[in-house]
């Protein structure tokens, strides 16, 4: 298991060169006040994971990893605790990051708001990735990449049809009433998703033919 994640992690070492720059970019940015680092670079992390499924195709390298022992359930594995590691350790970096801006631009650290800004990123982070990886296991990097956007596109023609439909005045009562079990429901919540998601992919990948 640790192995397959070293090889993904080895696939995309030259990635983090650039995420490193990135980082750089994107504080001193913030330190300027021209952007708000925690929104971005999580969702960096899942693109460039992405791409390792790329460098798989490209090298055969499903075809061969199904001969090993349980080769495909710690594949499928492998491939999303290296992507919650790399997710959560640049999540904490850029967590830290925005502490420290926030100190030097204002000589104080709202620390609610980063860390409510910050769980925010992180759900949405795993929500793409609870999205992507059963579409790509399904139907390969290149096609997930349309029928995602098809499948966006349709949801925001759909929201876009429904919205004047929609009872915000209910929304608003719900919300506030699971205000005080809101960060519990939402953990709740990214873990079912991610779970869920992975069983998804497993079971897609032990169905396929190489």
């Amino acid at each position: 298991m640790i192995g397959l994640m070293k090889k993904d992690f080895a696939m995309i070492k030259s990635n983090f060169k650039l995420l490193g720059v990135l980082i750089i970019v994107y504080t001193v940015m913030g330190f300027l006040g021209e952007m708000d680092i925690s929104f971005i670079l999580p969702f960096m992390c899942v693109m460039i994971m992405i791409s390792t499924f790329s460098y798989d195709n490209y090298n055969k390298w499903d075809a061969y990893s199904i001969t090993m022992p349980n080769g495909r359930k710690n594949s499928v594995r492998s491939k999303y605790l290296a992507t919650l590691a790399m997710t959560f350790a640049v999540s904490f970096i850029t967590l830290l990051l925005s502490f420290l801006i926030s100190y030097v631009r204002t000589e104080t650290i709202p620390y609610e708001q980063i860390l409510v800004t910050m769980f925010g990123t992180i759900f949405g982070t795993l929500l793409v990735l609870s999205f992507m990886y059963p579409i790509i296991y399904k139907f390969g990097v290149e096609k997930a990449r349309i029928g995602i956007f098809l499948i966006v596109f349709g949801l925001v023609i759909i929201g876009s049809f429904l919205l004047p439909y929609i009872d915000f005045s209910f929304l608003a009562k719900t919300l506030s009433f699971l205000e005080d079990y809101i960060l519990i429901i939402l953990v709740a919540i990214a873990i079912l998703m991610v779970y869920g998601s992975y069983k998804i992919s497993e079971r897609i990948f032990r169905k396929k033919e190489f």
